[in-house]
């Protein structure tokens, strides 16, 4: 069973293996929310504030329409768990709650909608985030997929 986090700083060591510059490629299947579509962009999760802090910044490529994203995960120590917000310069933000449940295994669920979304490593300089919607069948369809391959 795993030991429950003690400190804020404890908590945030599990983003380590996405800590980083990453080049991004991504594939959006035909599915039930979109149509198909490939890009690509780059980001970066870094600590910030003592460490209490990761965030991520986004920017897709000049040919995708310069797209801009930040986003800030923390954990939540009277919850035990941890809590996201995303921002885009079109003006759209969410939230979600996240969790680890497995080492280099990090799942959030989106309260503005039905979406699962996850971000796990595959290799040491590469890890792949995965956006599913749930199927009238009880199933997941995947809408969007990530490669992250470290710079």
């Amino acid at each position: 069973m795993e030991e429950p986090m003690t400190t804020q700083e404890n908590a945030m060591d599990k983003f380590d293996f996405l800590l980083g510059d990453w080049d991004m490629e991504y594939n959006i299947p035909k599915s039930s929310m979109s149509e198909p579509g490939t890009g690509t962009a780059s980001g970066t999760f870094k600590r910030f504030l003592d460490d209490k802090y990761v965030t991520f910044d986004y920017s897709d490529s000049p040919a995708e329409g310069q797209g801009q994203a930040h986003a800030i995960f923390v954990w939540d120590q009277k919850a035990k768990l941890y809590r996201y917000w995303w921002f885009e310069n079109s003006g759209n933000f969410d939230q979600a709650t996240c969790n680890f449940l497995s080492d280099n295994a990090l799942f959030l669920n989106w309260h503005g909608s039905l979406l699962v979304q996850s971000f796990r490593a595959v290799e040491a300089d590469k890890s792949i985030m995965r956006m599913e919607h749930p199927t009238p069948e009880g199933e997941y369809e995947l809408v969007m997929e990530v490669i992250f391959t470290r710079k």
